[in-house]
C-alpha cells in the first residue's frame, strides 16, 4: 500500500490528516524565522529567553486593565478606577530606572482616562481575554482576543494596540490573526462576526475592516501554505535532519530585540542587542 507524505507524518489512504496545532502567533513566528517557531514550539526545555523590554510591560499592564476594568460593579466603572488598577498593575520590569517607570506610568495612565472615558460603562462586552478556536485543512487554531463586542446581531473583534504608530485600516486588513480570530468567534460563540478593529490608546483612534468571505479564505490560505511549510521542516527534522538546517534562522536587525537572542549564535552575530527601554518612542535613538 502506497502512503502519502502529508509534511510532519505519514498519512494512510482514508485516514484523516492529523492537524498542525497553531495560533496566529506560531504562524506569524515561522514566517518571520522558522528558528524562532522551533525554539518556542518544539524544542522542550524551552531555551532560554532573553529579559523583557519596557514597551511590553507597558502593553501588558494596559492590557490586563482594560480586562480587569469590566469586572468592577457598573457604577464603579470609572477612569479614576482604570487608573486605580493600573497603579496596582504596574511593575519596573525594563525600564532603565524607577524615574522612567513613573513617567511612563503616568503617560499611560493618561491614556486610559481618555480611553476609558469614550466607553460606556453599562455596554458589556461579549467577552474580555477570551480563548477561541476554529479548524481549517490543515490546522486547528486558538488565540485569546482582547475584547469582542456585542454589536446589533454581530460580534465584533477589538484588538487594543499600543505602540508608537496609530493604526491604520490597510494594517487591519492585512492582519491575519485578525482575520482567524474572526474564523475562530464564529465557531465559538455560534454567532455572525465581520468586523475587526484596532484600538489605538495611545492616540484613541480606531482603524477597523469588514471581512468578507473572500477575504476571509485569503487569510486561511496564506496561513495554510505556512502550516505546510511548518509539517515540511518538523518532518525534515524527525527524519534525521539538524534540526538548525530545518529550522534556518532569518538574521537581520531584529535580532537585536529577539526573545530568544540569549539561545541563538546566529542571531547574537547579525545585530547587536538593543537596550530594553530602547522602543519607548522618547528614549529609542535608533
Amino acid at each position: 500500500m502506497r502512503n502519502i507524505s502529508d509534511g510532519a507524518q505519514t498519512v494512510l489512504p482514508g485516514m484523516p490528516r492529523r492537524l498542525l496545532r497553531a495560533s496566529p502567533k506560531s504562524l506569524a513566528d515561522f514566517s518571520d524565522c522558522p528558528r524562532r517557531y522551533r525554539y518556542a514550539n518544539i524544542d522542550r526545555p524551552t531555551p532560554a529567553r532573553g529579559p523583557r523590554y519596557a514597551h511590553h510591560t507597558v502593553g501588558t499592564a494596559l492590557h490586563q486593565v482594560l480586562a480587569s476594568w469590566w469586572d468592577l460593579p457598573v457604577e464603579k466603572r470609572t477612569p479614576g478606577a482604570a487608573r486605580q488598577l493600573l497603579y496596582s498593575a504596574w511593575t519596573p520590569t525594563g525600564f532603565r530606572d524607577a524615574e522612567q517607570s513613573d513617567r511612563w506610568r503616568a503617560r499611560a495612565a493618561g491614556w486610559l482616562t481618555d480611553y476609558v472615558t469614550g466607553l460606556d460603562p453599562t455596554e458589556e462586552p461579549r467577552a474580555r481575554e477570551r480563548t477561541v478556536s476554529t479548524m481549517t485543512e490543515r490546522m486547528t487554531l486558538s488565540g485569546r482576543v482582547d475584547r469582542i463586542d456585542e454589536r446589533g446581531d454581530e460580534l465584533v473583534v477589538v484588538d487594543y494596540k499600543t505602540g508608537r504608530v496609530p493604526s491604520t485600516d490597510d494594517e487591519a486588513r492585512g492582519s491575519q490573526a485578525l482575520a482567524l480570530y474572526v474564523l475562530a468567534v464564529r465557531r465559538t460563540l455560534r454567532r455572525p462576526c465581520n468586523r475587526v478593529e484596532l484600538h489605538h490608546l495611545p492616540t484613541g483612534t480606531v482603524a477597523s475592516f469588514e471581512h468578507t468571505e473572500k477575504s476571509l479564505a485569503n487569510h486561511v490560505r496564506r496561513a495554510e501554505d505556512v502550516a505546510v511549510d511548518i509539517g515540511a521542516a518538523t518532518q525534515a527534522m524527525d527524519a534525521g535532519q539538524d534540526p538548525d538546517e530545518a529550522f534556518p534562522a532569518v538574521p537581520g536587525r531584529q535580532c537585536s530585540w529577539c526573545d530568544f537572542r540569549p539561545s541563538c549564535p546566529t542571531g547574537q552575530a547579525a545585530a547587536p542587542a538593543r537596550e530594553t527601554w530602547s522602543f519607548l518612542p522618547e528614549d529609542d535613538e535608533a
